[in-house]
């Protein structure tokens, strides 16, 4: 018998989804295009500015680029030839992340109804989700372009509980990034963190996620029998 820790909810009346990173395997992609542009363009990006880009919105992550490149530093012309290695990737297909239609059903089968949150714009985010053939397992979808302040404020998880019509503490957020486990944890959202890119720190645990090693295992963990 299993028991369910204290940072899942008991019932889950609704889930909350990251998608980059936590169910499109694109993170990967969006760091390898980065990496690829900047060594082309002459200014090759260590692995610490790669990471601060993990799971932040584009203007959040042009910011600081150019705080810490200085205004000599390319950036229309980085994210012009970024985008369209990255795009050119997304059209070879879009990978999920292990797990993903699975956790995906379980909810749809458990009658929980499910939110997207993240912090790609709007007609992008939903593009994406077309093409790996998830949209229609989303009640609400909540993008960059539907906030003021994105991850890692608290605001995209509030407003996603608000769309839902359900209570922020009764939800349950899935997340791979550090900037979104804060967003989630801020907004009072219990929230499971199944890393991509970015190892689980202490960080994160003292923040309240829960590390899992995969969305499989987070199926698995729900529908345990738990002890009475």
């Amino acid at each position: 018998m299993a028991t369910i820790p204290n940072s899942i909810p008991d019932p889950v009346r609704a889930a909350i989804f990251d998608m980059d990173g936590t169910l499109i395997a694109t993170e990967a992609a969006h760091h390898r295009s980065y990496a690829l542009t900047a060594e082309a363009i002459g200014w090759p990006l260590g692995e610490d500015v790669l990471d601060a880009m993990v799971g932040i919105s584009r203007d959040l992550n042009e910011k600081m680029l150019a705080e810490r490149l200085g205004p000599e530093f390319p950036l229309a012309r980085f994210y012009d030839e970024a985008d369209a290695l990255f795009m050119a990737m997304l059209d070879r297909g879009v990978e999920l992340r292990p797990g993903a239609v699975l956790i995906l059903e379980h909810f749809r089968a458990s009658g929980i109804p499910m939110a997207l949150c993240t912090s790609t714009n709007g007609g992008l985010a939903e593009r994406r989700l077309e093409k790996a053939g998830l949209i229609d397992y989303f009640d609400v979808i909540v993008t960059r372009s539907d906030v003021i302040e994105p991850k890692p404020s608290p605001e995209p998880y509030l407003l996603a509980a608000s769309r839902l019509g359900i209570d922020p503490a009764h939800c349950l957020a899935v997340e791979d990034s550090y900037a979104g486990v804060l967003s989630a944890t801020s907004a009072g959202i219990p929230t499971v963190m199944v890393p991509d890119l970015l190892p689980a720190t202490d960080e994160m645990a003292a923040a309240g996620a829960l590390v899992l090693p995969s969305l499989d295992a987070l199926r698995d963990l729900l529908m345990a029998p738990v002890d009475s």
